[in-house]
């Protein structure tokens, strides 16, 4: 239950958050040089950081979460010990690949 209530949670928040950054970077550069370094101070600032962080977060875990809700359209994962280790999986996951997602930013690889 908690993997579904968090499908809806991160599904919901990257289109609230993500369409909100993506109006204020066309509106930013529609705005001329100052308002978008205003925008790349708040962004590469460590609050900002901090939502992209929860931003790729929210991503993965929704990812991780609708290969999971795949499996169980198709009928397979429904026994309960089954269920469960793939739901915890879910979490590990989608944790793992944002920490490989950012190491890979922060060292130039991406």
């Amino acid at each position: 239950m908690a993997v579904s209530i968090m499908h809806r949670v991160t599904g919901n928040g990257m289109a609230t958050a993500g369409a909100l950054g993506l109006v204020w970077w066309l509106m930013a550069a529609a705005m001329g040089p100052e308002a978008y370094a205003i925008f790349v101070a708040c962004a590469t600032s460590p609050i900002g950081y901090l939502v992209m962080a929860g931003l790729s977060w929210f991503f993965f875990q929704h990812l991780c979460s609708g290969l999971r809700h795949l499996v169980l359209d198709m009928g397979a994962g429904y026994e309960l010990k089954s269920n469960k280790s793939w739901s915890l999986l879910t979490f590990a996951l989608s944790t793992l690949l944002t920490i490989g997602f950012w190491a890979a930013i922060c060292t130039g690889k991406f």
